[in-house]
């Protein structure tokens, strides 16, 4: 039986917003996940959700401690159908003993739910979609500061799904100016520009205690390229970074790179391992371009923890040419993630992990392969021992000159430089040491 307190038109107003979020029936991801992992330990209880309410059921999103396989209910009154007609905090603390919930089957069967409590997970226009829920077998009492975790927690799930609406509809967006491109040369240039503009960031943020600078060269006029980067803000302590390179060019990869640029983005404030967030950008292109032709890419994905004494970086590798560790004393490391797998092409994708420390005057270089496999004019392929070899006599310039010198070695190459080249180098300024008087 549905049974809510809920206006019909408010009803199938918020009913649309759950279509239009396109977040049922779909798979498992590690975001959601993990925020019903702290809901059960914040509350200190068996059973924790993420739901949402849908016409006539109730589905799980994520879940823990409740009945193996159990991904969906019928949308009886008392408990997550109820809930979602409340802007506070839904507790009920005995629910047999609370006439809104004590002939609900998740009370009177398995698996005998006698503690709820809920928190609504909220559109921007004020829609509850569903509910965070935490569910005990045992009645207890709440506090004010769990409640409050609890409404801070499906703050994070409405966060998360405004991110993938957003991806979505800038997806969505450049497909419709591909479609529209196609059909006039002159609308092809147009989105071209304009996807440049949208998908590169206008330039690097100023990440304490480093030096950044980008480069990106394009190797056709009227193609949009599929290489890809950005720098930007994970928390009070770390920054992120990536930079990847879709396969294919043109439209079709500047939808991938859209979708790879947002889902990264969206990835790394809940999934803090590097790891973690490949395999949710892979979960995402696999479940995008389910039944197309396969469109994968190659990325490095990184952290940055700035310290007194330098720079932590953590990354992971989905295919793509190492990360050079460019060092005071001229020395070139190359961060190798062996192992990792293309970005997008298995659903069991692995990817490769690891670490290095920049201490004042070194620097780090990221870039895609247009570089390496530019043909010089003699005609050999430049490849990863020259670069290596020009890397190390940058050591411990600016980044922006390590860019400078890197777009004078592009320009030499003419016609042998036939794909797009994208270039990230960040550098930890030397300690300049005062002259004695």
């Amino acid at each position: 039986m549905t049974a809510t307190l809920i206006d019909p038109g408010v009803e199938a107003t918020r009913l649309a917003a759950v279509r239009r979020y396109q977040i049922l029936d779909t798979p498992p991801e590690s975001a959601f996940d993990r925020i019903v992992q702290l809901a059960a330990r914040a509350f200190r209880v068996p059973m924790a959700s993420v739901t949402i309410v849908d016409e006539d059921r109730i589905w799980f999103k994520a879940r823990t401690g409740l009945l193996d396989g159990l991904t969906q209910v019928s949308r009886d009154a008392g408990l997550c159908a109820s809930a979602i007609t409340q802007s506070d905090p839904y507790v009920v603390a005995d629910t047999l003993a609370d006439p809104r919930t004590a002939g609900n089957p998740l009370v009177t069967g398995a698996p005998g739910i006698r503690f709820y409590a809920a928190a609504p997970i909220s559109t921007t226009d004020g829609l509850h979609l569903g509910t965070v829920n935490v569910l005990d077998v045992r009645p207890r009492e709440v506090t004010e500061e769990e409640l409050r975790t609890l409404v801070d927690l499906a703050a994070l799930v409405s966060g998360e799904l405004e991110l993938r609406l957003s991806a979505r509809t800038a997806v969505e967006r450049e497909r419709r100016l591909r479609e529209q491109a196609e059909a006039e040369r002159g609308r092809l240039e147009l989105l071209t520009s304009t996807l440049r503009r949208v998908l590169l960031p206008p330039s690097p943020p100023k990440v304490p205690g480093l030096d950044i600078a980008t480069h990106y060269h394009v190797a056709s006029a009227d193609q949009v390229g599929g290489d890809f980067f950005d720098v930007f803000r994970v928390d009070e302590n770390d920054w992120g970074f990536f930079l990847g390179d879709v396969c294919g060019k043109g439209a079709d990869a500047a939808v991938v790179t859209a979708l790879a640029r947002h889902t990264l983005r969206a990835a790394a404030v809940y999934a803090g391992d590097p790891q973690d967030v490949l395999t949710n950008l892979n979960a995402v292109l696999m479940d995008e371009f389910l039944g197309a032709d396969p469109c994968y890419c190659t990325v490095v994905y990184g952290v940055l923890t700035p310290g007194d004494d330098g720079v932590r970086v953590s990354l992971a590798g989905g295919g793509h040419p190492p990360a050079l560790a460019v060092r005071a004393d001229g020395t070139v490391d190359t961060v190798h993630t062996e192992g990792g797998m293309l970005v997008g092409l298995l659903p069991e994708a692995r990817f490769s992990v690891a670490s290095t420390f920049l201490r004042p005057g070194d620097g780090l270089l990221l870039y895609t392969d247009g570089l390496t496999e530019a043909r010089t004019p003699a005609g050999h392929m430049y490849g990863e021992d020259r670069l290596i070899s020009l890397a190390a006599t940058l050591a411990g310039q600016p980044a922006q000159a390590v860019v400078s010198r890197l777009e004078e070695t592009l320009s030499a190459f003419g016609p042998g430089l036939t794909d797009d080249t994208a270039i990230l180098s960040m550098t930890v300024p030397p300690i300049v040491k005062r002259q004695s008087r």
